[in-house]
């Protein structure tokens, strides 16, 4: 009705003016103005807009970056989703809030001690005498615990299943007394190794998590679980997948064992598919955390959450992430081969090799992208390389870029540098270069090239 009486009182103005102008009067742009100026307008309803876009939201087409919908709500204090193989972020939440990782701790603890076997400075089968500071009666109250004791044999494989399946802060303990002298001193060798593996913003204290000054932040933690799971695949199973530990057994004491079965305290191993690890982790300060791997159909995600307000809300936060990750992304591996080398200038070598920069796994001449669900159909790579590289050149310098394209376009661009540094060749190499590059540079400023 508002509009109807409003297009009527127009139609009447632009009569008025007809008829003037057939009277052969001539009207002034002041007067012409106050004769088209609209009606006075209703005041529009408050709840007018929000509705409005909400309808036009309703007629949008789905958001193409995520054709599973949009990420779901997550009530943690800080989460983040990732693909393991590309270390490409999927999803974000608080990345950088320091929080207490708690148990995910063991995990590190965890990761030395294999790192430890794999160089062949101890072994899954060597036999451990627990020391007191290890002792399941001298760890702080509320600890989950292994059960370790005066007069046990205990091997070092039973404390890292100690660690990953029951928790124990007395496993975590042992472990760290056998490769340091002091809790103190293998909590150096856990920060130097976070160091290493560029966790800026991670340092621990002791080596189970039971310390609030253990601190990390959600980001951090899965670039680790990401690194973790391509040091340690088969950890995977054979120690984060394990149902369940019992301990002691026989074997581990001189009399009767009174032997103590404990399950994995990860809700989402076996109730959600592809989950293989790895860890949950609780104290007052840090609230409930986790830490996840899946592989689906080739593709394998991490999801860290951390601060959880309880048990419920954490798995359901790692089950709605996981889920909508693999719905939304997939990983891609592209076989490339060779590379072509770059053209180096003034250098002892006139070529050098190239590389993606950045951790890639695969085989050598395959990298994996990360895409959306429904991407990726005729996939094809380009390789743009810069033209005027001068030697001396550091390994790592930027050499130019990947570009990966599928029938939808353009995929993504991977930055390309020198595998190795290039060195400055010799006198007359200068001179040859010089002219040559001077005279390249001209016919590039003539369109010739």
């Amino acid at each position: 009705d508002f509009h109807r009486k409003r297009r009527a009182a127009h139609g009447r103005r632009v009569y008025q003016l007809v008829k003037l102008w057939k009277m052969e009067r001539v009207l002034s742009f002041a007067e012409i103005m106050p004769r088209l100026a609209p009606a006075k307008r209703r005041k529009i309803p408050r709840n007018f807009f929000p509705a409005f876009f909400l309808f036009l939201a309703a007629l949008s087409p789905a958001d193409p970056l995520f054709p599973s919908g949009p990420p779901p709500l997550v009530r943690s204090r800080a989460a983040v989703l990732m693909d393991a193989e590309t270390e490409t972020v999927l999803y974000s939440l608080n990345p950088n809030l320091s929080v207490p990782p708690a148990s995910l701790t063991k995990l590190m603890t965890i990761h030395i001690v294999l790192e430890e076997i794999g160089a062949g400075r101890a072994s899954g089968g060597e036999i451990i005498i627990p020391p007191p500071e290890s002792w399941a009666r001298n760890q702080p109250p509320r600890s989950s615990l292994m059960f370790l004791d005066r007069d046990q044999r205990v091997s070092l494989d039973d404390i890292l299943l100690g660690m990953a399946v029951s928790s124990g802060n007395d496993a975590a303990a042992a472990a760290a007394l056998r490769f340091a002298p002091s809790i103190d001193g293998f909590a150096l060798l856990m920060n130097a190794e976070a160091e290493r593996l560029g966790l800026a913003s991670t340092r621990f204290v002791e080596p189970s998590g039971f310390s609030p000054a253990n601190r990390s932040t959600a980001m951090d933690f899965a670039r680790f679980c990401s690194a973790y799971t391509a040091l340690h695949p088969q950890a995977l199973a054979r120690l984060h997948s394990a149902r369940e530990f019992s301990y002691p057994k026989n074997v581990n004491v001189s009399g009767r064992a009174g032997t103590i079965v404990q399950f994995n305290r990860n809700p989402l191993l076996g109730a959600v598919e592809g989950v293989d690890g790895l860890k949950t982790g609780y104290i007052p300060e840090a609230g409930y955390n986790i830490a996840l791997t899946a592989l689906r159909n080739e593709t394998r995600l991490v999801a860290v959450l951390l601060g959880a307000p309880g048990e419920t809300e954490r798995a359901s936060d790692g089950k709605a992430l996981l889920d909508w990750g693999f719905r939304s992304f997939k990983t891609l591996r592209t076989e490339t081969g060779a590379l072509p080398r770059a053209r180096i200038w003034k250098g002892k070598d006139r070529f050098a090799a190239v590389a993606p920069a950045g951790r890639f796994g695969g085989t050598p001449g395959t990298i994996p992208l990360t895409v959306s669900g429904y991407r990726g159909a005729g996939l094809t790579w380009t390789v743009e390389l810069q033209d005027e590289m001068i030697a001396p050149l550091p390994a790592g310098s930027a050499a130019g870029t990947l570009v990966f394209a599928d029938d939808g376009g353009v995929l993504c661009r991977l930055p390309l540098v020198l595998e190795n540094a290039a060195r400055k060749g010799g006198f007359w190499r200068g001179i040859g270069d010089g002219a040559a590059l001077f005279f390249y540079r001209l016919k590039k400023r003539l369109g010739l090239v």
